[in-house]
């Protein structure tokens, strides 16, 4: 018996080895072609000086927005708002994602707040039950797909984007039908009997309630929306300096060419725009980028929106971004919002992980026609002088 743990033991540490190996080739070879490119000293202070401006700049101002939506969507939800749009809207439900009205009321959480709201929802027996297996299932694509939407939509509606923020919100909408439907359509015959079980809830017990005074129970939402909006704040960090801050030295060009790396905030070896340039006839085509840095914000999107995010004002003092393409990163960023996250939670949650490389699939495809969707509708707008 010791002798079989030591040879296990012993493969562990061989694979181990081996991964250090890999990592340390890789890691040298990116870096060590930056730091050739852009001078160590310059590409140090770049990858600090980068951090260090979307910490203060960006980070802090994606917080403030986080929790007054905080706020906002607790208030919402406590004073039943959230429940009458999703009467307003169970309507739409079953015609356009085939799922049951209910299923409403997991778009709007998730919108208001974050893709984990979609997790906790579905460990509600009163929710779930209203489901049949594979509605349930599915339920994990329609509702990451609307993850952090009032947040995106306030951030492109402070920068002046109005009307491309809400034609981003249809193009959301688009990418969450196909994304939905397509999932069901994968995970058609593919559930085992045993795990099969049919609608059987009763949506009137799914409730928020609270007690205490009108004022006690307005000024206790309030603070406590607020809370999560700094949470979220927080959780995001990681994501926006490590991830934004790799993809930005990859992404932008030395500050003023004639000069070279200054180890200013925001150069760098601008290797994913020629990557993307090889075909940006197609980008062109689908999401109307004029510019193959674009790319980044979708690319980003898939780890974390608030990392993409943090891209948008570097975009725009480029000169580079406007209300196409506005409207194309908030419906590819609320689609793709941490999904590859929340799909892997949610359906290990519901006893599904099997089926998690399907919804990844659906929702990869529901995100990128959400993106075309909400360029066609763009242009269809700008021809008629709506946009």
């Amino acid at each position: 018996m010791s002798a079989l743990k030591k040879l296990k033991e012993r493969g562990y540490l061989e694979r181990r080895r081996y991964e250090a190996l890999f990592f340390l080739l890789f890691f040298g070879a990116f870096f060590g072609y930056l730091g050739h490119v852009m001078g160590v000293t310059n590409l140090l202070n770049t990858l600090m000086r980068t951090a260090h401006d979307l910490l203060m700049n960006t980070v802090f101002f994606i917080m403030g927005i986080t929790v007054l939506t905080g706020a906002l969507g607790r208030l919402m939800i406590e004073f039943g708002v959230v429940r009458l749009l999703e009467v307003m809207l169970a309507p739409l439900m079953r015609p356009l994602f085939n799922l049951p009205g209910v299923s409403a009321l997991a778009g709007l959480m998730t919108f208001f707040s974050d893709n984990p709201a979609i997790i906790s929802l579905s460990n509600d027996k009163n929710f779930s039950r209203y489901f049949k297996t594979h509605e349930l299932i599915s339920l994990t694509n329609f509702g990451t797909a609307f993850g952090m939407g009032l947040i995106v939509l306030a951030f492109m509606t402070g920068l002046g984007f109005f009307s491309g923020a809400m034609i981003g919100l249809a193009g959301a909408v688009i990418g969450a039908v196909i994304s939905t439907r397509l999932m069901q359509r994968l995970i058609r015959g593919k559930i085992p009997a045993d795990k099969e079980f049919k609608g059987n809830g009763d949506e009137e017990k799914i409730s928020f309630e609270s007690k205490g005074s009108t004022f006690q129970r307005f000024l206790n939402a309030m603070l406590d929306g607020g809370k999560s909006g700094v949470n979220l704040g927080l959780a995001i960090i990681p994501g926006v300096l490590v991830i934004s801050t790799i993809v930005m030295v990859v992404t932008f060009k030395p500050a003023d060419a004639a000069i070279g790396y200054q180890g200013l905030a925001y150069e760098g070896v601008p290797i994913l725009p020629k990557l993307a340039g090889s075909v940006d006839w197609l980008f062109k085509w689908l999401f109307g980028f004029e510019h193959p840095e674009l790319i980044a914000f979708p690319v980003t999107s898939l780890g974390a929106v608030g990392a993409a995010l943090s891209m948008v004002k570097a975009f725009i003092a480029q000169g580079i971004v406007g209300g196409n393409e506005i409207a194309v990163f908030t419906a590819m960023g609320m689609c793709w919002s941490g999904y590859l996250s929340t799909h892997t939670a949610m359906l290990d949650t519901l006893n599904f992980r099997e089926l998690t490389s399907k919804a990844l699939l659906a929702h990869t495809i529901g995100g990128l026609f959400a993106g075309i969707a909400a360029h066609y509708i763009f242009v269809l707008f700008s021809s008629l002088g709506i946009a």
